[in-house]
């Protein structure tokens, strides 16, 4: 597994109570490559928490204090609560929907590349985003979904944009936006995601597959689960 890295990895997964985080998290841990996985989230210290922005960079200068990361993943995202269901037409539009669903899909990762280039190893290193594919604006033809697309659409721009500043000073960086698939999981389940979803540690296995295919050159893509580069 990620054979592209070097032999005694280290690798970040944010967001790793959510059902895709803690596959990524088991499947890197069970990797003997794999020399360890720090994984973040609300729960335990080092806390992140995109609702707070002091966390995401206390996380990174706590961290700051051990090895270089040769594997970032966010797997963090939001896709609706038990107060807000996705809009499926104008008039279901509100600032407090779209603020919650810009701030864990957009804000936060935002803050994650801030914090955490900084700390990616200069060997080789690839720090990947989960957005979606519903994100893209050439594949949009259902409509709906207002916030997620927008926020999905919104972090592909912002991964694009850092990944030509990071080109510049760390060439074997890559970053890149990657659509998980259905997953079966609690955000998928409203959606029949049980029933059309793939397990999570299949989907996470897919998805290490695609990075570790991915070169310098890819940087700044938008990827899918099957590596198949999906349009803006």
């Amino acid at each position: 597994m990620m054979d592209s890295l070097p032999d005694q990895f280290h690798a970040l997964v944010i967001g790793a109570s959510g059902t895709i985080g803690a596959a990524f998290v088991d499947l890197l841990t069970a990797s003997p490559r794999c020399a360890s996985v720090q994984g973040l989230h609300r729960r335990l210290p080092p806390y992140v928490d995109f609702a707070d922005e002091d966390s995401v960079a206390q996380a990174a200068r706590e961290l700051a204090a051990g090895p270089r990361y040769h594997l970032v993943i966010n797997a963090a995202g939001l896709l609706h609560t038990e107060a807000f269901m996705p809009e499926k037409r104008l008039a279901d539009l509100n600032y407090t929907q779209m603020q919650a669903i810009f701030q864990a899909n957009t804000f936060g990762p935002a803050l994650v590349l801030r914090h955490f280039v900084p700390l990616l190893d200069g060997e080789r290193a690839i720090m990947a985003m989960l957005s979606a594919k519903v994100g893209s604006i050439g594949d949009n033809r259902l409509g709906g979904w207002y916030s997620y697309r927008a926020s999905k659409a919104a972090l592909n721009m912002l991964i694009k944009t850092a990944a030509i500043e990071v080109a510049r000073s760390q060439g074997n960086s890559v970053l890149v936006a990657l659509h998980p698939g259905t997953v079966s999981s609690r955000l998928s389940q409203p959606f029949r995601g049980e029933t059309i979803g793939r397990p999570a540690h299949a989907a996470a296995a897919d998805m290490l597959h695609v990075l570790d295919q991915l070169t310098s050159a890819d940087s700044g893509s938008f990827r899918s689960y099957n590596g198949a580069e999906l349009p803006w």
